[in-house]
Formats: structure tokens, sequence, C-alpha cells
């Protein structure tokens, strides 16, 4: 049976069964000296004080690691009105045409047809609102190919909780050692705590890897503004999952190893396959890759197709990813990992710490369907 997201009735849960008290000081403002320097709270069984290089050993040859290959992309482009008012767009989306999807921050918003100059010299004209017809964001064309230009006199989209202007250090680190495919405005951010040596102890170890390709947006910052999550209307966001991944995690499970996902935008991704997918254990033939977009919502009482374990840092009070890792773990196991990684002094967020989790309920598979 395809799996497909457990819908949240009104009232089941209130906003306020996600919340904690974080100390700013704990927010990480850079990333650790070395990635896989960083500390891991293995949260299965217990609570378990841990350094991300010790990951090997808590793995067994035959698991499956499971990346996002997504590349953040220097979305942040600064520029002016006409007027010379100031303009700040952050793009979302790349389009045909030269055209982009972006969020636009400006005392006063510029009116259709009206042309932005923006550092380095290029142009965006203002198309119009998107979605139609009055959207929150903005739909334009570029002056020249967008990539080339966010390459050239872009920024890197750091978190609104990173308070330093980006610097060449981010541009290196706010990246993943194996970032493909460029299109995110965020970066998966479990797997910034990999470097090559790590990987290569993994290969060394019996565990394999594959990857798919989820673009994160902006919206995976956005706050949840209503108090029941139910009437919360999720961001949409970009993936490809290969074929070669899926029959991947088919093998890895016929033979008894465990699927790990790295980082939620991975879990996203592979549940939104299993939707029109189901288990893994009746394969298509050929297997053939599946993309999208998704706007899947995941909360506690949601069973898990395929994924065994997690790799994630810790995540906003009140987020949708503190609502997904509680779904995977446990409420229960997460509010006391995290009340733990405070006192313990842990950092938080994109360049924080990480925890590995284990799935509570188990997944569909085991469940037999």
């Amino acid at each position: 049976m395809p799996s497909a997201p457990t819908p949240l009735r009104p009232g089941q849960l209130s906003l306020s069964d996600f919340d904690f008290e974080l100390p700013p000081e704990l927010i990480a403002q850079h990333p650790a000296a070395q990635r896989s320097a960083s500390r891991l709270l293995d949260a299965r069984g217990g609570l378990h004080d841990r350094v991300f290089s010790d990951l090997p050993q808590l793995l067994q040859p035959g698991d499956l690691l499971v990346f996002n290959d997504t590349r953040v992309i220097k979305a942040r482009l600064f520029g002016a009105k006409a007027s010379g008012g100031a303009v700040e767009l952050l793009v979302e989306r790349v389009l045909d045409g030269h055209e982009v999807i972006a969020h636009m921050r400006a005392s006063r918003k510029p009116a259709i047809g009206s042309r932005l100059r923006m550092e380095g010299g290029f142009e965006a004209e203002v198309l119009g609102r998107w979605p139609l017809p009055d959207g929150a964001l903005f739909r334009l064309r570029l002056s020249d190919e967008p990539y080339a230009l966010m390459q050239r006199h872009g920024h890197v989209p750091l978190p609104p909780y990173i308070t330093h202007a980006d610097d060449a250090d981010d541009a290196r680190r706010y990246q993943t050692v194996f970032a493909r495919v460029p299109g995110s405005v965020a970066a998966p951010t479990a797997a910034l705590h990999f470097d090559e040596p790590l990987l290569e102890r993994l290969r060394e170890r019996g565990v394999r890897s594959a990857h798919l390709t989820l673009h994160v947006g902006a919206g995976t910052f956005q706050p949840v503004k209503v108090d029941d999550p139910a009437l919360h209307h999720m961001h949409s966001e970009r993936f490809v999952v290969p074929g070669a991944t899926l029959r991947a995690i088919a093998e890895t499970r016929a033979q008894g190893g465990r699927v790990l996902a790295v980082g939620t935008t991975t879990v996203r991704a592979l549940e939104s396959v299993a939707r029109d997918l189901g288990t893994p254990d009746a394969p298509p033939t050929p297997w053939r890759d599946w993309s999208g977009e998704t706007e899947i919502f995941i909360v506690p009482g949601h069973r898990f197709a395929w994924i065994d374990l997690l790799l994630t840092n810790f995540h906003l009070p009140k987020s949708t990813l503190l609502m997904l890792v509680s779904a995977f773990a446990g409420m229960q196991t997460i509010r006391e990992a995290y009340a733990h990684a405070v006192r313990e002094g842990y950092r938080f967020f994109s360049y924080g710490d990480s925890m590995l989790l284990e799935n509570d309920l188990g997944t569909d598979a085991d469940a037999g369907g």
C-alpha cells in the first residue's frame, strides 16, 4: 500500500507542544573548525554524547546513507529601484528565459514593469507577482543567465538567525562536500558534518551511500503562524529521487541493512515518493527516477515508509522540522534530547551540532503495509 502522511485533525496538537527555551548563545554563528569535529548526540536507547567522527562505529556493514546532493546558490542579490530605494532579492527558483522567482525586501515594492539596477551592473525587470495574481513572491527577468549572475554578484543566503555578513568561509562551509546540483537557498545542514576522510572511513566500514536531490527553499525557515498545526500550509520544494537510489534502498532492506536519511530534506523527498510507490519490497521494473514538487507535512502519527535512522541538526522551536523529527523519534525522546542538548551546551541550528535518531514506530514495511 502506498504510504501517506497521517492527516492532522484540528485540535490534535498545539504549537506549544513543540516549544522550548533556547539560550541565544547556543545558536551557532560559525561552523566547527573541522566538519566532522562537531558534536553528535546519539539518542538511540538513551542519550549518549559523542563526536561526529564516531559515526562509522555506530553503523553496520550493509547500512545505507542517503544524501541530498543539492548545491546552495548565491541567491541573495542587492540593488536599487529607479527612485534610489534599496532592494534585496532572495532568488527562490530559476525559470527559463532568464526568469527567476524571488522574495523581495524594499520599503515600497516596485511597480510591475519597472527595472531594478542590481549590484554588479545587471538589471532585473519586475514581471509580476508569484503565484498569480497577488502572491508574496515576484517573477523577474534578469539581463543575463541567472546562475552566472548569482555566482559573480550574489551572496550566500545565510539563515536569518546568523548575524554576520557572508564571507569566503561561508561560501565554502555552507555547502556540503558532495554538493552537485545547483538550486537551494539553504543548505541540507545535517550533511555539512561530512568530510572526505569520514566518507572514506564509512566506505571502508562497508556502509554504502546513495544520493537524491531536493532543492531547499526559503520556506524551510517560515514560522508556523497558527496555534493549531493542522491549519498550517506547508511550502513546496522540488525533488528528484533517482531509480538507482530507490533500488539501493530496496536492496539494503532485503539484505537486512538499515537506511539512514541524512537530514530532513532527504526524509521529505523519500516520504514524498513513498506516497506513490509504497514500500520498496515489490519494485517496479525497471526502477525509474521519481521527481516533482512536494508540500509534504510530516507530524507525529506519520508512519515512515523506508527510513530506519535519521541524522539531523537541532531545529528551531515551533518549527515544522521539529515536528518532523518528533514524528520520527517520538515526542518524548525529542523533548528529552533537546533538554539534554541545552544543558550540555550543544550548538544549535544550521552551523550547529547533530543528532542520530531511530524510528520510534518502525517502518510501513516492518508493519507489513
